[in-house]
């Protein structure tokens, strides 16, 4: 019998200052507790697991949620990069011989304080799948070019014979039904459930439908209508490793890039991507020559970004 993998509870990588600004804030809006620390910007913990920002660059994480945070947050929400876990995903995922006709779901913009929240849904059978392969499809953390990304998306969309489907959350519905939900992961479900719906009205026969974790597994299940219900939802850590997950992820991916240049051009201002200083001055900025009201057609207003521009 193969050992099962200890689980992985030390890890340290290097951060710039705006990432530990960014990082200080996500974990200030999940109920971290902080504390001073010599050599240090901080310390924060929550449920025995310790994360320390030191000056000199280097953060370490520590404790029995280790993984998760890392899977979950510091990787998609911070470093925009992939690397503990993912291995074996630096090449396109393989197609594999018991590969079954399926739905992938995929998000992008929980992270960023301006713009949409896009998720993404792609269906596809053994060809499609391998004709995806055959382009090289990938997570879309780890294409780095903008550019890359709009020019591979309409290609993922020929491939899979525009079997997909796109909800696509801007600034001002995502706040309605922030207020509303109250609580991020709930509204992640929301978005997943009705982008599986839509894929269901475009291709009944699917009965598969993979997703990447985010939460609890009940909450997409309990979102979901009549129809959804039918279909065998599975949720795993790393699903972008399932190359029909992957090619939702780019078109959430680009879907979410539109929208922000789209932003862009009515704000008048480049909108930055994430959630740290640069955002910040660019909130201010538009705060300043326009008004604090303005925001909500351009921002997520629970991120706590959000008081610290407001209030300036």
């Amino acid at each position: 019998m193969t050992q099962k993998p200890s689980k992985i509870t030390s890890y340290v990588c290097t951060v710039t200052p705006e990432q530990v600004a960014q990082l200080e804030e996500l974990l200030k809006r999940r109920g971290w507790q902080f504390k001073a620390m010599p050599y240090a910007f901080w310390k924060a913990a929550r449920e025995k697991t310790n994360i320390v920002a030191y000056r000199s660059g280097k953060l370490t994480v520590q404790g029995s949620g280790t993984e998760e945070f890392i899977t979950f947050s510091l990787e998609p929400e911070i470093l925009k990069s992939v690397g503990f876990g993912y291995e074996e995903m630096l090449a396109p995922p393989a197609v594999e011989e018991t590969f079954t006709p399926h739905a992938g779901i995929d998000e992008s913009g929980k992270g960023d304080f301006f713009g949409p929240l896009v998720i993404a849904g792609v269906y596809a059978d053994i060809t499609e799948a391998e004709a995806l392969k055959k382009l090289g499809v990938k997570d879309s953390k780890l294409i780095k070019s903008t550019r890359a990304v709009y020019q591979l998306a309409p290609r993922v969309r020929n491939a899979v014979n525009g079997r997909f489907s796109t909800v696509v959350i801007g600034p001002e519905a995502y706040n309605r039904l922030y207020s509303k939900i109250g609580n991020l992961n709930r509204l992640l479900a929301w978005g997943h459930a009705r982008t599986i719906e839509n894929l269901l009205d475009k291709i009944p026969e699917c009965q598969s439908v993979l997703a990447d974790k985010f939460g609890a597994e009940r909450l997409i299940k309990n979102a979901l209508m009549a129809k959804g219900r039918n279909v065998k939802l599975e949720q795993r850590t790393k699903a972008e490793s399932d190359i029909v997950v992957a090619a939702a992820s780019i078109l959430a991916r680009e879907q979410f890039l539109r929208n922000m240049d789209k932003l862009s051009d009515e704000a008048g201002i480049k909108l930055p991507r994430g959630a740290g200083t640069a955002v910040e001055d660019a909130a201010r900025k538009m705060v300043d020559s326009r008004g604090a009201e303005i925001l909500s057609k351009y921002v997520k207003k629970h991120f706590k970004t959000w008081g610290k521009v407001v209030t300036w």
